[in-house]
């Protein structure tokens, strides 16, 4: 018996015969298909940039943001629908309000990210839903130290120190693995983002797109905020400097071949 094919896909609640949840995968295609989100966690705070496609140039800048505030110190990042976003965001914020009327303290990040993942997972139980196509960095500054989670369409969330989700995950997580994070400045950081996105982008595919960067960190006392216009002019001229000088060296090892 085949597990590709009719029947096992037409239900989250049905499981293949060899133990795959159709729907899931899907909402996990939709991610794969969206715009390039990473996020990273430094030794002063939590980065997070965004690659956000522009299918018209009649859209307003900086309107449509995929980078949202769910929580004076909680920052969310997502790749997939943005709908389901919003909608995952109203609900960080009901669970952090209710945390905060409850304990009279602001919730922890892995608290948070428990009960999102809880939430989205539910999600994938019943036949008479279907799941959230959006994976979501959940980027947090609490009393200990900053940080970073990811969630899963299947409601699965594991803490990071860096991690990329979107068109452009493999590339971006290449050169994640590479920065030296644990003695990174939130500064240095959101440079690194800025580059990190601009060489995921596919130009072949998508001609226009904005960058979005935030930073919830010791700098912004702890809140979560878009960063300053400064820092971003200078992360833009980073990475636009980085993409130039890799594309010399291309055509020069290219001259060589010759």
């Amino acid at each position: 018996m085949t597990s590709i094919g009719t029947g096992y896909d037409l239900s989250v609640s049905t499981y293949s015969p060899d133990g795959r949840v159709f729907q899931v995968e899907y909402a996990q295609k939709a991610v794969d298909n969206s715009g390039t989100a990473i996020g990273l966690r430094v030794k002063d705070g939590v980065v997070l940039a965004v690659e956000k496609i522009k299918h018209s140039r009649l859209l307003v800048p900086h309107s449509n943001r995929r980078i949202l505030t769910a929580g004076k110190h909680i920052g969310i990042a997502s790749a997939g629908w943005m709908s389901d976003t919003r909608h995952l965001v109203k609900r960080v914020r009901e669970e952090a309000r209710h945390y905060t009327d409850t304990y009279k303290v602001k919730p922890p990040a892995n608290i948070v990210a428990e009960r999102l993942g809880m939430y989205v997972q539910a999600y994938t139980l019943y036949s008479s839903v279907r799941p959230f196509g959006v994976s979501t960095l959940l980027a947090c500054m609490d009393a200990k130290e900053p940080q970073l989670y990811m969630i899963e369409p299947s409601g699965h969330y594991v803490g990071y120190r860096g991690c990329a989700v979107g068109k452009g995950k493999q590339v971006a997580k290449t050169e994640i693995e590479k920065l030296d994070l644990e003695n990174m400045t939130v500064r240095e950081a959101a440079k690194e983002a800025a580059r990190i996105i601009y060489s995921a982008h596919d130009d072949t595919k998508d001609k226009l797109f904005e960058l979005e960067l935030s930073w919830v960190c010791e700098e912004s006392n702890g809140l979560h905020v878009h960063v300053p216009q400064d820092v971003y002019d200078q992360s833009v001229q980073f990475a636009e400097r980085s993409l130039d000088e890799d594309d010399d060296d291309n055509e020069m090892e290219d001259d060589e071949d010759l």
